[in-house]
């Protein structure tokens, strides 16, 4: 963005600096200003061009890791630790019922919002991988939950969707951030 305002300013210079040198100079003059101003606009899109590759590359190898990170299966056993960690009582997710789904999804997201700061994202693909577990359930007995707790339960889906999603975003842009 920054190096877009800087283009923007050095044409609009260049373009007053040959409008106002035009009176007093001859052609030849104001041919070199043009010239000058030209290689100072190709300097600029080439530094620019630089750094796009660089975080094009950044990014690239990101997405990668993510990708092979994601292909690794996780651990039962950190599973389910992971599940009694967050579910609390309600870790067992094959038993919930329509009554005591949404205190299971409120106790999910007390835990998310309480230790998403120090998750690295292995932390949140075992976060992920319960949610689609609590979601899955919730599909299962969804007619026969009240429509006020199934309204606070897609809620609280979307509040974890927007955390993990926060999370990803924060992740590349560390990422591709100049080093």
């Amino acid at each position: 963005m920054n190096l877009f305002l800087t283009f923007r300013l050095l044409t609009a210079t260049s373009v007053a600096a040959v409008l106002l040198t035009a009176c007093d100079s001859t052609p030849r003059e104001r041919q070199e200003a043009v010239r000058e101003e030209a290689r100072n606009l190709d300097t600029l899109a080439n530094r620019a061009a630089d750094k796009l590759r660089t975080v094009g590359r950044r990014a690239a190898r990101f997405d990668s890791v993510s990708r092979e990170r994601s292909r690794q299966p996780l651990d039962t056993v950190a599973a389910r630790a992971f599940a009694s960690q967050l579910l609390g009582s309600y870790g067992n997710i094959e038993q919930l019922t329509p009554t005591t789904i949404e205190p299971a999804f409120v106790q999910f997201m007390q835990q998310v919002r309480t230790n998403r700061k120090q998750w690295t994202q292995r932390d949140w693909d075992y976060a992920t991988a319960l949610s689609r577990r609590l979601n899955g359930r919730f599909r299962t007995i969804r007619l026969d939950i009240r429509g006020r707790d199934e309204l606070h339960i897609r809620a609280l889906q979307t509040e974890f969707t927007a955390l993990e999603t926060g999370r990803d975003v924060k992740d590349l842009g560390d990422a591709v951030k100049e080093k």
